[in-house]
């Protein structure tokens, strides 16, 4: 006798494996300016194993100036001041973050990469991109 699996049993398979391979890839959040700072760019996160690494590259980010950045819950519309997540400064546009979390932790929890003016001027955003 041949046994039928049930197609919501199958379509929820699917799923499971397609959310899964698609952690297996490198997530690019579009960065785009606050506040008039002509600051805007891409955060790409790319899994490695057990680890994600982050790249912030901003184009008119003012050079030697270290500008936090983090992963904040909320939107870019509706942050959350307080970050979930630090990153490495960005400096001359650029940062490189290597965390010691999955990538699909990360996007299941959603939030926004916010780029902020300066360590003195915090509450000042210059770029935000949310993760989807």
């Amino acid at each position: 006798m041949k046994r039928q699996t049930p197609y919501g049993l199958c379509a929820a398979l699917a799923l499971v494996a397609g959310a899964a391979l698609a952690q297996d890839k490198p997530v690019t959040v579009n960065l785009s300016s606050q506040n008039a700072s002509g600051e805007s760019g891409t955060a790409t996160l790319t899994p490695q194993g057990d680890k994600t690494q982050v790249v912030i590259k901003l184009t008119g980010a003012p050079s030697g100036t270290q500008q936090p950045a983090h992963i904040h819950d909320g939107t870019c519309a509706t942050l959350d001041p307080k970050p979930r997540i630090p990153l490495q400064n960005v400096v001359g546009g650029n940062s490189t973050t290597t965390l010691d979390m999955k990538l699909g932790d990360i996007v299941s929890k959603g939030g926004a990469i916010n780029v902020h003016k300066s360590g003195a001027e915090v509450k000042t955003y210059v770029a935000c991109g949310d993760v989807k």
